[in-house]
C-alpha cells in the first residue's frame, strides 16, 4: 500500500509540474513539491481530482482578476495562493 501511494505521489508531482503553461507549472508544481510528501491518501485523492481540472479553469482560479469561485476546490486554490503569497 505505501508503494502505491508513493507511485501516486510521483505521478501527481509530474502532472502538477507539467501543466502546459509555465505559470501553472510553477504555481502548482512548486506547491506539490512542498506538500505531496505529507498528504494523506484522502488528501492525495483530492489533489489528483484537482489536477484533472482544465488549465484555463485553474489559471482563472489562481491568477484571474475576478478570483472566480473554485467551487469544490476553493480550499486547494486558497492553499496554493497562500503558499505563493498571492492572498
Amino acid at each position: 500500500m505505501s508503494e502505491d501511494i508513493e507511485v501516486r505521489r510521483k505521478r501527481a508531482a509530474w502532472r502538477a509540474g507539467h501543466r502546459g503553461t509555465k505559470e501553472l507549472d510553477l504555481l502548482v508544481g512548486r506547491f506539490a513539491d512542498a506538500h505531496l510528501a505529507g498528504m494523506s491518501d484522502a488528501d492525495l485523492s483530492r489533489f489528483e481530482q484537482f489536477l484533472a481540472v482544465t488549465d484555463p479553469e485553474l489559471q482563472s482560479w489562481l491568477l484571474g482578476p475576478s478570483r472566480e469561485s473554485a467551487g469544490e476546490f476553493s480550499d486547494v486554490v486558497a492553499d496554493i495562493r497562500k503558499f505563493h503569497g498571492l492572498v
